[in-house]
């Protein structure tokens, strides 16, 4: 009698996380947020179109008013409060990015020179606060202290955020607790207020509200952290700044602090140096990519970005499974696994 044949294992490929899928959920949505965009960056003064409509334009992945309107999806919103207040985060987040650029003297942003560079710095600063401006108009407009209270103190956080690294900058005892504090709030606290302020306006209860906070505040610090690594990558394009910009500027991230702790005196030497801006040329910078290479420092900060990612996903479990919780679960997988 001739032997069973043993069935044949067929492996599928893994699905890779993309954000295909939180694109097509919140495409509609987004259309009209980006209508109020245009709208209300508007001004007869011609100069402020012209710079905000300079990042604007530059692309981008919308990733937190994206958040506000996934969220209301998830949640079952009918109504279309949440595209203002999408518009409203993405105001706070470029009015971040326009201030970002004059303090760190940025030069370019996406391949594109950042508008400090174009427009100068008085009146970027000046846009800046115009968009902030903008931002609570359309808040007050809504209607809701609840939602007022929740952006307008993630407002606060960020500015605080950004002055703490700012103190932070150059100083090489800078520690883990430290830096996860500092994007706690100059990042995560903006991707919390977006995912929270959906369920706000679906009237959800705390723990709906609670838990979308949750994902958001992780999604924020994973993407962050995934930031700070790719700024050591080597071969990564398409970034949104310069790479090794946060060398140059004695900026301690998570991948510094790491090799920093991991290497012998010499090492420790140069780190010391490089922080304290007297190591900062282009051989420099290849010398600290091979450090932060060697001793693992790129990959230990992905996988502690992974680990906030997957705590993302968690939070989403109080909802039922379906598209808009499915993409909402990509999308934090995505923030963590790609290259730019």
């Amino acid at each position: 009698m001739a032997p069973a044949m043993s069935a044949k294992v067929v492996s599928l490929p893994v699905k890779e996380p993309s954000l295909s899928p939180i694109l097509s959920l919140t495409a509609t949505a987004m259309n009209a947020v980006n209508a109020i965009i245009l709208d209300r960056m508007q001004s007869e003064i011609p100069l402020i179109p012209a710079l905000a409509g300079h990042l604007i334009a530059g692309g981008g992945k919308r990733m937190r008013p994206m958040l506000t309107l996934a969220g209301a999806e998830l949640v079952g919103y009918q109504g279309t409060r949440h595209h203002k207040l999408a518009a409203a985060v993405e105001f706070i987040h470029t009015a971040t990015l326009l201030h970002d650029d004059v303090v760190d003297g940025s030069e370019t942003r996406r391949g594109k020179e950042t508008a400090n560079i174009v427009f100068g710095n008085p009146a970027t600063v000046l846009v800046g606060d115009f968009l902030f401006a903008r931002a609570f108009e359309l808040m007050v407009e809504d209607g809701s202290l609840k939602v007022l209270k929740i952006l307008s103190h993630a407002s606060a956080v960020i500015a605080q955020g950004e002055v703490d690294q700012l103190t932070a900058q150059r100083r090489i005892e800078t520690s883990e607790e430290r830096y996860l504090h500092i994007i706690g709030a100059k990042t995560a606290a903006l991707f919390a207020a977006a995912s929270r302020i959906s369920a706000v306006v679906a009237e959800c209860s705390e723990e709906e509200e609670r838990a979308l906070d949750d994902y958001g505040r992780n999604l924020g610090i994973a993407f962050q952290l995934v930031d700070d690594a790719i700024d050591y990558d080597t071969g990564t394009e398409d970034m949104g700044k310069d790479r090794g910009d946060d060398f140059r500027e004695g900026k301690m991230t998570l991948p510094v602090i790491l090799a920093y702790a991991r290497g012998d005196a010499d090492e420790r030497r140069f780190w010391q140096d490089a922080v304290a801006g007297f190591r900062v040329e282009d051989e420099d910078l290849a010398h600290a990519t091979d450090l932060i290479r060697r001793h693992g420092a790129v990959e230990a900060t992905r996988e502690r970005a992974r680990h906030f990612a997957e705590r993302a996903c968690d939070a989403l479990s109080i909802f039922p499974d379906g598209s808009a919780r499915r993409a909402m679960v990509d999308a934090a997988r995505f923030a963590v696994s790609r290259g730019y």
